[in-house]
């Protein structure tokens, strides 16, 4: 099979998948398969409402269709996954939308057909888990009749300088030949160039280790954070002094949410526990980032407390419940913690956040934001999200959001010290 014949079918429409669909769809036929009939509609009528592309864009995409009807997918040669891979409540992978999509996707394979995955995995969940799926729904035989590939997704929701585009791919293939072709298909699209790897496993793991280094940067200054807190030392002056060395790496302490960096460590440990290895630093930095909507009520509290600001009763504004500022995106956003571990000590809790879906909040979180937050009425205020909406406000107009006697915890250091009350 050459490029020139490749027919492309891709499987969600999310954060990951219709910003694939959409460059792929500018060069070459695409379909854009998407269990959500609403999703559908709303990219056939021109809208994406995780703004990551542009009206515009969507009109360049000229060889790009929107279906949910799993039968239009049967023109296409090459399948590329790019569903949710979640955790379980117990924190343990969650594979469901990824073995649904590959019985989909085996109904209609046919015999040269490629099945690219793009979802973070553990290494050696392509072949162990889906390619067993996909043999079994379509009768076809692996590397005889169908191939496989892997290309795991490097998407920054809300980031719009770093793009599909311009972000180097990691590609990998079940034979030499269906790795030169998949490199190739890809190349097609990134202007930056790929990484060849040498296996399917190599890549799977490549992708699992990127947000399990990120994870664990962010936990060390997590408990370094505690640890200054106690000392009576500014966190933030502390990492603009380290900051002056070259090699000094800039991370900053907060909650860790999202669909990658609070899940796929989970996927690597588990995966490192069925073949009877016990990780002791992964976890212990999962453990430590989990924990830290607990331990900023803790120290909101505590701050109130001082203050003589009665808990129980007492309203609460948290600013933020994005996973991360300027994108409405809220998979696994660790906000949460904070609004659940505030309703734990009887406070009254309003939540503003202008980046997100009310009906989504709701249906996801059991939350309704708050149109405005009401003047003068707040015995506590977190910023719990850096959105630019809330640094354009500046400290002053949040200020006057409080009561007389309040108290301002800024989570992401959005203010110079002098203008809160409390910082991580």
């Amino acid at each position: 099979m050459k490029t020139d014949n490749l027919t492309i079918a891709i499987i969600g429409l999310g954060y990951v998948g219709l910003p694939l669909a959409v460059e792929f769809g500018k060069k070459r036929p695409v379909t854009g398969f998407d269990i959500n009939q609403k999703r559908i509609a709303e990219l056939q009528e021109g809208r994406d409402h995780t703004l990551e592309v542009s009206r515009e864009e969507l009109v360049e995409a000229k060889h790009l269709s929107y279906t949910a009807n799993a039968s239009d997918l049967e023109a296409a040669n090459v399948y590329i996954v790019t569903v949710p891979t979640p955790i379980d409540e117990h924190k343990r992978p969650d594979l469901t939308p990824l073995i649904k999509a590959s019985e989909t996707i085996g109904k209609t394979l046919k015999k040269g057909d490629i099945v690219i995955y793009e979802s973070t995995v553990y290494p050696g969940a392509t072949e162990e888990e889906c390619v067993p799926v996909l043999e079994r729904v379509s009768g076809l035989v692996f590397n005889r009749d169908f191939y496989a590939g892997y290309s795991p997704e490097r998407i920054n929701p809300g980031d719009k300088e770093h793009r599909v585009t311009n972000i180097k791919k990691v590609t990998a293939g079940s034979t030499p030949e269906t790795a030169d072709l998949v490199d190739a298909l890809y190349n097609e699209i990134i202007t930056v160039g790929t990484h060849k790897a040498g296996s399917i496993k190599v890549a799977e793991a490549a992708k699992v280790i990127e947000n399990t280094q990120r994870d664990l940067n962010i936990a060390l200054i997590n408990e370094l954070a505690m640890i200054f807190n106690k000392m009576g030392i500014d966190t933030e002056a502390v990492l603009q002094a380290a900051g002056s060395k070259w090699n000094f790496l800039p991370f900053r302490p907060g909650l860790v949410g999202g669909h990658c960096i609070g899940v796929d460590p989970y996927y690597l440990t588990h995966k490192a526990q069925t073949i009877g290895y016990h990780p002791e630093i992964i976890l212990a930095g999962r453990r430590l980032n989990d924990g830290m909507g607990e331990y900023v009520v803790s120290q909101l509290v505590k701050g109130m407390l001082k203050k003589r600001i009665h808990v129980e009763g007492a309203r609460v504004l948290v600013m933020g419940l994005t996973f991360k500022e300027n994108c409405p995106d809220l998979r696994n956003t660790r906000v949460i913690d904070i609004v659940r571990e505030l309703q734990e000590y009887n406070t009254n809790v309003d939540v503003y956040d202008p980046w997100v879906s009310k009906p989504e909040a709701e249906e996801e979180y059991g939350i309704v934001p708050v149109d405005e937050p009401d003047s003068g009425t707040y015995d506590a205020i977190i910023i719990a999200v850096g959105h630019q909406q809330f640094q354009n406000m500046g400290a002053e107009q949040i200020r006057r959001l409080g009561k007389e006697s309040h108290l301002i915890y800024d989570l992401k250091y959005l203010f110079p010290a002098d203008q809160s009350d409390l910082r991580l």
